[in-house]
């Protein structure tokens, strides 16, 4: 930034009284004449309260007050201070919520201990309100995560939903849903037989259909179940689904792990059909040579 130095003087001293000095790069401030600062009535009481001479004012003389002024601010306190400032801004940085969470602890310590050897009642009160918070929110998300862990390496079992599911009785013939039709809900056989009519798969009691419907950009179903038993079927709605996918951890792990391995089954049939396939059409083929 350049001045024009003999235009500053020519104007009227309140002009220079004005002038904010943190406007000021470090090397203008060096190359600024002591006498236009000292013009200024703020500035010169502004230096001398740094143990700066306004008549003397250079950029190493200011950088050798701020020296002297940094070593005379090191102490116990001020070190756990920046301990704390630099955990805190390492709070901003994480990605994670744990990692966050440990960081912003070590963070309230330091402060913590900083309000008591500087005697700051604020600060104090302030970092020992949040340590408790973070405390118990990182034991939350621990907490959180070992649910989600148990339940990736548990069973498939369907006890626990039930309660938030509606009874329902079939009789044989009864079409539970059928291929094309929008599909809304997913069923859980808790009596009785049904087939899926396209592949001519049986479906015993304990398992869930309807559940890749969930899924499905459109929702329409894929097959078409009927009872070939009389039974009883739990349902669920997939607007109740949805619900507890997003509140409960534990089902998205489990619904994951569901879907997932109906898929595979659907991938091992399809497979073993075409292997047949090929195994009838060899043995055509050789009948035909013959």
């Amino acid at each position: 930034m350049s001045l024009n130095y003999r235009v500053i003087r020519e104007h009227d001293s309140s002009l220079v009284s004005a002038m904010n000095i943190g406007m000021l790069c470090p090397a203008t401030m060096a190359d600024l004449p002591a006498g236009v600062l000292a013009e200024s009535s703020q500035i010169p009481g502004w230096l001398i309260s740094l143990g700066i001479d306004p008549s003397r004012l250079t950029l190493e003389a200011m950088l050798s007050r701020f020296e002297a002024f940094a070593l005379a601010s090191i102490n116990i306190a001020n070190v756990l201070a920046l301990f704390g400032a630099i955990f805190f801004v390492a709070t901003l940085l994480m990605r994670t919520i744990v990692p966050l969470r440990v960081s912003a602890i070590i963070s309230d310590l330091f402060f913590v201990a900083y309000a008591v050897l500087a005697n700051s009642v604020t600060t104090f009160i302030l970092y020992i309100l949040l340590l408790p918070i973070n405390v118990v929110r990182l034991y939350q998300m621990l907490k959180l995560i070992k649910k989600a862990r148990i339940s990736a390496q548990g069973d498939l079992s369907m006890d626990w939903l039930k309660p938030f599911m509606t009874r329902r009785k079939y009789r044989k013939n009864d079409i539970l849903f059928r291929k094309g039709e929008t599909a809304n809900e997913m069923l859980f056989i808790v009596t009785g037989k049904c087939l899926v009519k396209e592949i001519s798969v049986e479906l015993p009691a304990g398992r869930i259909v309807g559940e890749l419907g969930f899924l499905s950009p459109n929702n329409k179903r894929t097959q078409t179940v009927e009872c070939i038993e009389d039974g009883e079927v739990l349902t669920i709605s997939y607007e109740k689904l949805l619900e507890i996918y997003f509140q409960n951890p534990e089902f998205g792990y489990y619904f994951l792990r569901l879907t997932s391995e109906r898929l595979l089954q659907n991938i091992a049939r399809l497979e073993g059909i075409i292997e047949q396939n090929k195994l009838e059409l060899a043995a055509a083929a050789k009948k035909n040579e013959k």
